[in-house]
């Protein structure tokens, strides 16, 4: 899948065919902010533009800006999983958040 990238801001690439139109919307954050055009180029600054105004918006209203992908979630997990991942981690001497990042790259790069 294609995306677009500005600041820490992803967003997706989708064609209308009906309307002959490029449209998309900003990935990873609660709420709504899509863009449009009828170029890559259109629809490339009319990302950026939602981006600055919602960061903007968030400014005048003195609230902390979501961005995409900030690197935490959770995972609800079995309590046998849970304690034989933290096993594994204290026998190879690393942390729990190490050893799923790693399992989760293993899993990634293996598609």
């Amino acid at each position: 899948m294609s995306t677009l990238h500005y600041k820490d801001y992803y967003g997706t690439i989708n064609v209308s065919e009906e309307d002959n139109i490029l449209y998309g919307k900003v990935i990873g954050i609660k709420g709504l902010l899509s863009y449009e055009g009828e170029t890559v180029e259109e629809l490339k600054q009319d990302f950026q533009e939602v981006v600055d105004e919602y960061i903007a918006d968030c400014k005048k209203n003195n609230i902390k800006p979501q961005i995409s992908y900030k690197g935490t979630f959770n995972v609800r997990i079995t309590p046998e999983l849970h304690r034989d991942l933290a096993k594994y981690a204290d026998n190879n001497k690393e942390s729990l958040n190490s050893a799923v990042t790693t399992a989760i790259e293993n899993l990634v790069q293996a598609n």
